[in-house]
């Protein structure tokens, strides 16, 4: 294929989906289809080194507030996290649950604001903190709580002439497959492709999340994916033809979970 076909190709929206089509059935799950929508909100903390055993206080509190709320059927996941990877600006540890109506999360936030949440995190001494609501069509998980579990978090902004569907596209062509395979053979124990529900910064960000039990799964699931893009290159184009590189971010955080 000459340079400038290969332009003409990355360009085209209409090639574009032909080469996601293009890729051979065994490396693409045809019945992927998009799952009734689940809402998670997360809060995010940067609390100083000093504090970090204040904040682990928290953490039995939060987790008996949130277990009835999975017992009852209110939510289908929740979790504590810290960063391992720190920079100046992002949070030191976070909190989340999931819950499959707008609803669901809400009616826990207000369990947890009316509660010891609202003066916990103070005795942490907290320099920043914000939260996050998302939703994501395209996850999946193995019932059942980890403990010290590794999530890996992969953003990335989609380029601005990017199809309406991009990130249906994407998952359902190219991520879910992979991740599916990840999930069956055990190297992770969750995944979930995320977008922002309360746009509370520029939209046209996704997030692609995963949880493995051991550090071996972080790389595993890394030689999964090169795998895959390396048997059939237009994985890996057609991604990146949707996507700005410049806008892409990673997170890689520590820490405990349930789901239902």
């Amino acid at each position: 294929m000459s340079k400038s076909t290969w332009s003409v190709f990355v360009g085209s929206c209409a090639l574009l989906m032909a080469a996601l089509f293009a890729i051979p059935s065994n490396a693409q799950t045809a019945e992927v289809k998009a799952k009734p929508t689940m809402y998670t909100y997360i809060a995010n903390w940067q609390i100083p080194r000093e504090h970090w055993a204040d904040m682990q206080k928290s953490v039995a509190t939060r987790s008996a507030v949130m277990s009835k709320a999975v017992a009852d059927g209110t939510i289908v996941g929740y979790g504590d996290d810290l960063n391992l990877v720190h920079t100046p600006d992002n949070e030191t540890h976070d909190t989340w649950w999931s819950a499959m109506s707008m609803a669901g999360v809400v009616k826990v936030l207000d369990q947890l604001m009316a509660g010891e949440m609202s003066s916990t995190p103070n005795a942490a001494a907290p320099t920043k903190h914000w939260d996050e609501v998302v939703f994501s069509h395209y996850y999946n998980w193995k019932p059942g709580a980890y403990t010290g579990g590794y999530v890996k978090v992969a953003a990335y902004k989609l380029k601005a002439d990017a199809p309406d569907d991009a990130v249906d596209t994407l998952s359902i062509h190219l991520l879910v497959p992979l991740l599916e395979k990840a999930l069956a053979d055990g190297s992770i124990l969750e995944y979930e492709i995320d977008e922002t529900a309360i746009h509370t910064s520029t939209p046209g960000t996704f997030m692609i999340v995963y949880v493995t039990p051991t550090p071996e799964g972080l790389d595993s699931t890394a030689s999964v994916i090169r795998d895959s893009i390396a048997a059939h290159p237009l994985m890996g184009s057609a991604f990146g033809s949707m996507t700005d590189e410049n806008g892409h971010r990673d997170e890689l955080l520590k820490g405990n979970g349930v789901f239902k």
